[in-house]
């Protein structure tokens, strides 16, 4: 461990805040330059991943935190070239799940907890309400980071998919979930195909992110709007046209439209097993 991020590793920091500063040493690591090194990879190589990926990738999953060690998630691991076919026309026709050669739905899944109530002749009262769809998604989404940084490790590239939350009924269907369990994300798996691996997308300014003590955001109208010109710049660069920040807050939450269906989120909820009192 040092003290300092090496004159090395500088362009990790640099990339990652657009080339804005922070007023503190940072300490740094392998696994600390690993994750300010993620990028989402959305072009794969045609390579079959070794043995015992899925395995090794669900064992890191496995060993992160989980409310009460009530370990409210699953992961179904989609392979099959079909499959993964049909989920990309579930979630926008995003080529890259039908390219990846792994495909994982990550889900909030009560009904593991349902079954363990019924084999003891009891109802679990606290499973119908909200409180616990929010461990479950929770337990879910702090799992699937574990394996995408044990992924990364491995030389492997991925790209979070919420875009299966646009038909959840479907997509459980498509998955053979039962009553209580639903998809909250999907993960692709892949070797990045050669000079496609993708860039390090800048973020915000600390000084909008993190606050002491107490909330309060002074420097935030100056920040982001530093923000909208870096992240500009940045798609730009990639090839994505030249969008700022609070462009694509107002496109994806300025209307429901921007939600691509996920407005009747609690309908849908419902209809997969989950009360939400």
């Amino acid at each position: 461990m040092t003290d300092a991020l090496p004159s090395a590793r500088q362009p990790l920091l640099h990339d990652r805040y657009a080339g804005a500063g922070i007023d503190a040493p940072l300490r740094t690591n392998a696994i600390i330059e690993g994750l300010l090194a993620h990028r989402s990879v959305r072009f794969y190589a045609p390579t079959p991943l070794p043995a015992g990926t899925i395995e090794t990738l669900v064992a890191a999953a496995q060993s992160a935190a989980t409310s009460s060690n009530l370990q409210t998630w699953s992961v179904v691991a989609v392979e099959d070239e079909s499959r993964r076919a049909r989920l990309s026309a579930l979630a926008q026709n995003q080529a890259f799940i039908r390219e990846a050669p792994l495909f994982l739905a990550w889900i909030a899944d009560l009904s593991r907890l349902d079954r363990v109530g019924q084999a003891r002749g009891r109802h679990l009262e606290g499973l119908d309400y909200l409180e616990m769809f929010m461990v479950a998604a929770i337990d879910a989404a702090l799992a699937a980071q574990n394996a995408v940084v044990a992924a990364e490790s491995l030389g492997l590239g991925t790209c979070y998919v919420g875009a299966l939350r646009n038909h959840p009924e479907k997509v459980a269907a498509e998955l053979g979930l039962p009553p209580g369990a639903m998809a909250v994300f999907g993960l692709a798996v892949g070797y990045p195909a050669p000079g496609a691996e993708g860039a390090v997308k800048p973020r915000l300014a600390q000084n909008v992110i993190l606050h002491r003590e107490q909330y309060g955001a002074p420097e935030e109208p100056a920040s982001v709007a530093a923000y909208d010109q870096a992240l500009a710049d940045f798609s730009e660069a990639t090839g994505q046209g030249r969008t700022t920040w609070t462009g694509r807050v107002m496109t994806r939450v300025g209307t429901l439209a921007g939600l691509s269906g996920r407005e009747r989120m609690q309908a849908a909820l419902n209809a997969l097993g989950f009360p939400l009192r």
